[in-house]
């Protein structure tokens, strides 16, 4: 058994102890956290790359994104080719009311249409403005951060080494040309230095 207001000494022990350090506390919203790279703030559109799959819509658990689109006949290209159709998006929202931040619509999106923001200011008042439709979210996107650089040790990705031996093929042939022309140009027979078509050649004995 132990001694009586054993416990009680310890825990005024404990905060004797924390008394004497440093507080950690720090004084927001005058102080701005620090936030990790990858802070899970609010979602970010950028609607030129949406085309309107609904993965996103589709593969929530919330069933907090709602998205409306209609259909636009498309002229073909070249003369002679057919007509498209393809998907016009007419709304893009976001029910942050609802959302629980999982990322599952971001990881499913393969067209890198939805990004992550650590921004995280957005209360609001009214839980109807907690509905961020598509000008809102695209806003969202100047808040969305750089991505990271690359391991210098890791492999480059596929899509870059193609790119870049397609470049290096390009400018090797762009090289191969301008080095034939000037040869051709060298080859040319042209006019002595210092000599003009139709002048007499004068020399120092030349009578006056």
């Amino acid at each position: 058994m132990g001694i009586p207001g054993s416990g009680l000494a310890k825990g005024l022990a404990v905060t004797l102890r924390t008394m004497t350090r440093k507080s950690h506390t720090a004084q927001y919203p005058d102080a701005q956290p620090e936030l990790p790279p990858r802070t899970r703030g609010v979602i970010g559109l950028f609607e030129e790359n949406c085309t309107v799959c609904m993965l996103c819509a589709r593969e929530c658990p919330d069933w907090c994104i709602y998205i409306d689109s209609h259909k636009e006949t498309v002229p073909p290209a070249a003369p002679g080719g057919r007509e498209r159709s393809r998907n016009v998006l007419d709304r893009f929202a976001i029910d942050f009311a609802l959302c629980m931040y999982c990322g599952i619509c971001i990881e499913v999106c393969p067209f890198d249409a939805l990004f992550w923001s650590p921004e995280f200011e957005y209360a609001e008042t009214d839980i109807r403005e907690l509905t961020h439709e598509r000008d809102k979210l695209r806003d969202w996107m100047w808040t969305v951060p750089a991505p990271p650089a690359l391991d210098p040790a890791a492999e480059e990705p596929k899509e870059i080494a193609a790119a870049r031996k397609a470049a290096d093929k390009l400018a090797a042939a762009e090289a191969a040309a301008a080095a034939e022309a000037a040869g051709a140009d060298n080859d040319t027979p042209g006019d002595t230095p210092g000599d003009t078509p139709g002048d007499t050649p004068r020399g120092n004995g030349a009578a006056s």
